[in-house]
């Protein structure tokens, strides 16, 4: 025994096959950082590389990635971001009273050991950018979840970037869910059984039977499971998965759990509420890698547009499905960030050099009226048509 355990210590074939895994595995995200990095600096940016490596094994990676690809999964200018919210956005808001109370409840969601001054920095934030967000859209919504969405955004990019993506995603990703009704968002949760059914028809039938419904994944959903992952790490590799993908894509990642729990599913007594509960509580140490790649398996064997054709789907039409087509091809065509810089402080440097003549014209007056007074009118005609043919000259002299 001892022998045995000495021979793995000293390495031999096993220590050979985690060094050359090590390796393969620094190669890997050595390569998928330059394939980003390229595709972010391509004119336009090449979008269905970022999307891919955003969907594919280990996901962006770092923080930093994500807050320069996020952004371009949403079409979202970096140069071009709304300013902070000012104090009158919480003045006379229908929701500030709720927004208040489900951030105040969030406190999980902050990184276990920030101080609680910086919490509360954010919780305020937070609150701002969710009011900015519904004031700027009135036609969407308050639902309590939302806020799960805006903390994964404050916690990753910031205030600013914050507003400017959750505004896209709620117009888009998750309209479904900001309607003054629940139907839209029953609607997204009536996909999940077919899915099942056409992979597994007995677990299929045995959740019928039970009559357990789907309203165990609401959570996941409203929320990009922000809500039920008690790991941030694993918050942000679905986030990575989600921006990347349909809208529906949370509902097959659904489907995707329910069948990788099968066998607990099927073991337990058939009943409501016995049922509900299992399902409702997600296991933290899922293979959420194998999950995704079975999630995006499932969508291309059972597209949307498939599972639409049953009755029970076309009772009513998505607005998240019937936008997505426009909103992926209006990503299509942004400039790298490179480019988008360079314009922006050429815009602002014309504004300035227009402020500047502004403030130049205002001082000339200023200047030739003085001259008028001191001069008289002889010099002040001299000096108006000085100004006509030579500002900067007359700049100079004041």
């Amino acid at each position: 025994m001892r022998k045995h355990k000495r021979k793995k210590q000293t390495g031999g074939v096993g220590g050979n096959e985690n060094g050359s895994v090590t390796r393969e595995s620094d190669c890997g995200r050595k390569h998928k950082l330059t394939v980003i990095h390229q595709a972010l600096i391509r004119d336009p940016v090449d979008i269905e590389t970022l999307r891919k490596a955003a969907a594919s094994k280990g996901g962006l990676l770092t923080d930093e990635l994500r807050r320069k690809v996020w952004p371009k999964l949403l079409n979202v200018n970096v140069y071009d971001l709304p300013h902070k919210p000012g104090r009158d956005v919480r003045e006379n808001h229908k929701d500030y009273n709720q927004v208040v109370l489900d951030v105040r409840r969030s406190m999980k969601r902050f990184p276990k050991g920030m101080p609680a001054s910086e919490r509360a920095i954010l919780q305020e934030q937070l609150i701002d950018i969710i009011l900015e967000v519904l004031k700027r859209n009135p036609q969407l919504h308050y639902y309590q979840g939302y806020h799960d969405v805006a903390v994964t955004l404050l916690l990753v990019v910031g205030e600013r970037m914050s507003i400017a993506m959750l505004d896209t995603l709620s117009n888009f990703h998750l309209r479904d869910f900001m309607d003054p009704t629940m139907d839209s968002t029953k609607h997204i949760l009536n996909y999940l059984m077919p899915i099942l059914e056409q992979v597994d028809a007995e677990l299929h039938d045995f959740m019928i039977r039970a009559e357990v419904g789907t309203i165990f994944a609401l959570s996941w959903l409203i929320t990009w499971y922000g809500h039920v992952l008690s790991e941030f790490k694993h918050t942000l590799r679905l986030y990575d998965f989600f921006l990347a993908s349909h809208p529906l894509m949370p509902i097959y990642l659904a489907a995707t759990i329910v069948l990788h729990r099968e066998k607990e599913v099927k073991q337990t007594e058939c009943d409501m509420a016995m049922v509900h509960h299992l399902l409702s509580h997600i296991p933290q140490d899922l293979p959420y890698e194998h999950l995704i790649v079975q999630a995006q398996d499932l969508f291309e064997q059972y597209p949307p547009s498939l599972l639409a054709k049953r009755a029970a789907l076309q009772s009513r039409k998505s607005l998240s499905i019937s936008s997505f087509q426009a909103f992926h091809l209006s990503t299509l065509h942004q400039r790298p960030d490179s480019v988008l810089q360079r314009l922006t402080r050429a815009q602002g440097s014309t504004t300035s050099r227009h402020g500047l003549w502004r403030e130049g014209n205002r001082m000339m007056k200023m200047a030739v009226w003085g001259l008028s007074a001191t001069l008289g009118a002889a010099v002040f005609a001299v000096a108006q048509t000085a100004m006509d043919w030579g500002p900067d000259l007359i700049l100079q002299l004041f």
